[in-house]
């Protein structure tokens, strides 16, 4: 088994820009809207990056690429990716950016969940307890105290935040506990976004948000979504993971909200309101919690030493 490093210049630097990256799609979304619907885009750049990625997989592996076992978990990550996805499309037409990119960070919360129920190597600590709390305690504050202040088409656009969040999560204990986890990056990534695409762009179709208005704006974004978001970024990321300790990736994957949030205040002029404000800084100290907990008992223990 091949050891992972511990972060190093390289590395930071890479995920700064990955998190940068990732935290400006939404915003990207938000910006064409008007000429292609968040669904159409969502279901455009997953089939497009299905093509590469399909010919990639066939190309390493040929026919045989999916005769290996992998094709039934890979339908279940798929639906999971494509319902992840459907709500973040359908939660940027009711709220605002900056809302569903915290929102849609709390699947580790679930994940962490899931993963404590189903494998006995990944039981939570008490510190990782103390973080679901309070990542559940930031969630109800953002949506109860903030009720009052907001409509009820933003309160239902937080919610499908919330939801694609879980899908999300769902799909990563999907991957962990079947033969997808032995599987290339290339190949699960794949599966992802072959049902995403093609379940996306019927539901475009049959809800009538299939038109495309192809405007040198709207072009531009939706190669950027494609090539940077959905192919490179993602690839960097599973090399990174190959490279360097997970837990320390993750603790960094969490400056992603805070950009997103920062994009959406400086670029879409979107409003902050301080219950929204307190619930996000909860729900990404308890996320970083229960990512980082090893990290802190591991700097812990040796400050103690």
């Amino acid at each position: 088994m091949t050891s992972r490093k511990p972060l190093d210049l390289f590395a930071f630097a890479t995920m700064l820009v990955l998190c940068i990256c990732w935290g400006s799609q939404q915003i990207s979304v938000k910006l064409i809207a008007a000429d292609v619907a968040p669904v159409m885009q969502m279901g455009l750049r997953s089939a497009i990056a299905a093509l590469v990625l399909g010919a990639l997989t066939l190309g390493r592996e040929g026919r045989r690429a999916f005769c290996d076992g992998s094709l039934p978990a890979g339908l279940l990550v798929g639906a999971l990716f494509a319902a992840e996805f459907l709500f973040i499309a359908l939660g940027l037409v009711l709220t605002t950016a900056s809302h569903l990119v915290v929102f849609l960070y709390s699947a580790p919360i679930f994940s962490a969940l899931a993963l404590h129920m189903r494998v006995a190597e990944e039981r939570l600590s008490r510190l990782q307890w103390a973080g679901v709390a309070i990542a559940f305690g930031g969630i109800a504050v953002s949506f109860l105290a903030g009720g009052g202040g907001m409509s009820r088409d933003m309160l239902l656009g937080d919610a499908f935040g919330l939801l694609a969040g879980l899908a999300w999560g769902l799909t990563t204990v999907a991957i962990r506990g079947s033969k997808l986890s032995e599987a290339p990056a290339v190949k699960t990534l794949f599966y992802q976004v072959a049902f995403a695409g093609t379940a996306l762009l019927a539901y475009a179709i049959l809800t009538g948000q299939a038109g495309v208005n192809l405007t040198p704006k709207a072009a531009l974004h939706m190669g950027y979504q494609t090539v940077v978001i959905t192919l490179v970024s993602y690839v960097v990321w599973f090399w990174l993971l190959r490279q360097y300790l997970a837990s320390r990736l993750s603790i960094l994957s969490f400056l992603t909200p805070l950009f997103g949030v920062v994009f959406g205040v400086v670029i879409l002029h979107e409003p902050l309101e301080p219950p929204f404000v307190m619930g996000a800084i909860l729900v990404l100290a308890g996320i970083s919690l229960v990512s980082g907990a090893n990290f802190l008992r591991e700097k812990f223990s040796r400050l103690a030493a």
